[in-house]
């Protein structure tokens, strides 16, 4: 048994921020419906690569344990089969742009809520409805600009730069599900649904963490300082024999241990590197005195020896080095289902653990008959409704 067993999602969103959503809900239990349109999730053409099944990785890695259901939801006979899903469904998520599903007649305010009021309406929007940028389509890239998390990353002579993962959506969608199961825990008090908002702009200033709160401290906007951290050092990325290593020392008696393990103690005991604030405001002049200690240490050898002492650092990995590392494996975190590998669930519960049932729906509208007919529609109404062109099963459809 998984820890949201019986919990039903019907899950409207596209790209990342809400299939991620849904995707978590989905590995830890909650029976997750996918609803596309006739065109899908666009994510499903963002390739290359795709696999040999013609899957979009893109799509793969935040779609696992769902079914699909193709349903027009610009019809009306389309929103008339999602409230029919609604019926007995626990949540729903969807990212539609501010102001479609009312225009739909499915706000949440003004139908939703009374219609359904055990309902968990979860919106991912890109800033919120309202305010100077409210009802604005957002994108992890473009929010990265607009919230500041572009500007602190990259060299301190270089550009402001992209964060080479979509972390902004990410964390939305993380966001997302957090709250989802806050106000599944309040219902249980009251009995009562409510809405949900996780916007990327709100998430990407929650994690530009400790940039905002400097300068909120401080009232200047922080410098690009590469690799370094603003507030630690040595914290930082510095050359070996070999491979570069990366530091994160987080107070003196670390330092002490790493300056001791390299043979160079006396640098402990360097004034200018007394304390953290000393060693902050003498980073360079440090990382040129660690950098002349590290030259004679092979960084898989430096590294060993550094964690033994208890300082954290880390040989800089490619993604196929950290895919095929021991501890990936050691730690279940590429899941396969299906012969479709991606990555696992970080959530780990020791009596229920994720578990991972469905792979990626390989083509849109691949349940559709099987859901609609576990909600109750007859076999007269789904096959005028597949007649209409309202909803489509895939060639696959295992009810064929």
């Amino acid at each position: 048994m998984a820890s949201l067993d019986g919990v039903k999602v019907v899950d409207l969103s596209r790209v990342l921020a809400g299939p991620l959503c849904g995707q978590i809900l989905g590995d830890h239990g909650a029976d997750v419906v996918k609803v596309e349109g006739p065109a899908g999730d666009e994510t499903r053409t963002w390739g290359p690569p795709f696999n040999d099944a013609g899957m979009a990785s893109y799509f793969a890695a935040a779609n696992r344990n769902k079914r699909t259901v193709c349903v027009d939801v610009s019809e009306p006979e389309g929103r008339d089969v999602v409230m029919h899903l609604l019926q007995d469904a626990d949540v729903l998520i969807e990212n539609f742009k501010i102001g479609t599903l009312e225009r739909w007649g499915m706000g949440y305010d003004e139908v939703l809520r009374e219609r359904f009021p055990r309902l968990i309406h979860c919106r991912v929007t890109g800033f919120g409805a309202t305010g100077p940028l409210g009802g604005l389509p957002g994108y992890d890239a473009a929010v990265q600009a607009l919230s500041g998390l572009m500007s602190i990353n990259g060299d301190p002579e270089g550009v402001p730069t992209r964060v080479g993962v979509p972390i902004v959506d990410v964390t939305t969608g993380l966001n997302a599900a957090i709250g989802i199961l806050m106000a599944l825990h309040e219902r249980e008090r009251s009995g009562r649904g409510q809405s949900v908002e996780s916007a990327l702009f709100d998430s990407a200033l929650f994690a530009l963490f400790p940039h905002t709160i400097n300068t909120l401290f401080t009232g200047r906007a922080p410098q690009r300082s590469g690799n370094g951290h603003p507030n630690i050092a040595p914290y930082d990325t510095y050359a070996t024999a070999t491979e570069p290593i990366y530091l994160a020392v987080g107070n003196n008696g670390q330092f002490q241990r790493m300056c001791e393990a390299v043979g160079h103690a006396y640098l402990a005991t360097d004034e200018r590197y007394a304390t953290n604030a000393q060693r902050a405001v003498h980073r360079f002049n440090l990382k040129k005195d660690l950098q002349k200690a590290f030259s004679r240490f092979e960084a898989q050898a430096l590294f060993e020896k550094l964690v033994s002492v208890g300082v954290p650092c880390g040989v800089i990995h490619n993604v196929v080095e950290a895919l095929n590392h021991p501890h990936t494996a050691h730690r279940g975190m590429v899941a396969e289902v299906d012969g479709c590998r991606s990555v696992a669930s970080p959530i780990k519960l020791s009596r229920t653990p994720a578990n991972y049932r469905l792979a990626p729906p390989l083509e849109i509208g691949q349940n559709t008959r099987e859901v609609l007919d576990e909600a109750g529609l007859s076999e007269q109404q789904i096959e005028l409704l597949l007649k209409r062109g309202v909803i489509r099963q895939a060639s696959i459809d295992g009810n064929q």
